[in-house]
């Protein structure tokens, strides 16, 4: 938070939103199609046997930055065509990625996510209006926990067989969950 004052005189208060991140790929062709920007939350309840990335689970650990410098990195990179939020797990800290997913979105594009809880778990969380934003704003879920004993090193875009990937749009709009298939 910084205090500024204006042409007049009176004193502005700035507020920097903040995320906590475990790290970003800046340039990454396998978290979702075409070239994105990979976005590792810190944080992650789930604790997967197997976790690609347990140092995301502790909520204390990562980096804090800020939301805004990140968007702005995003819109400047013209070989950017999608984000991904990735973990940790994003809906530990949804209010921040939301916001990161409402400004992404106007700049034209696909947000996918990846998530440890399932899509029917998230949209039945009324009561969590940060949650309710986040999935708003996302194109693609990639729901469920890592099964360590449905690894499979053929699937595209996921890690076990129980994970989908799922069309975030059209299932809110039909209510019930689209799948996408990628081969």
């Amino acid at each position: 938070m910084r205090v500024f004052l204006n042409c007049l005189g009176r004193r502005i208060l700035v507020v920097k939103k903040k995320i906590r991140l475990a790290g970003i790929a800046y340039e990454s062709l396998v978290n979702g199609p075409g070239m994105r920007r990979v976005f590792f939350a810190q944080g992650c309840r789930h604790n997967c046997r197997g976790c690609f990335n347990p140092s995301t689970h502790d909520f204390s650990g990562g980096e804090l930055e800020d939301t805004d410098e990140l968007i702005m990195q995003v819109k400047n990179n013209p070989l950017i065509t999608g984000v991904t939020f990735s973990g940790g797990d994003p809906f530990e800290q949804a209010g921040e990625f939301a916001y990161l997913a409402e400004k992404i979105e106007r700049l034209g594009l696909n947000i996918w996510c990846y998530t440890g809880y399932t899509f029917e778990y998230i949209v039945g969380s009324t009561q969590n209006e940060q949650w309710q934003s986040l999935i708003n704003n996302v194109d693609v879920l990639v729901d469920g926990k890592f099964e360590e004993d449905k690894k499979d090193s053929k699937l595209k875009f996921k890690g076990s067989g129980n994970q989908r990937i799922i069309d975030v749009k059209k299932s809110l709009k039909s209510h019930k969950v689209v799948e996408m298939l990628y081969n």
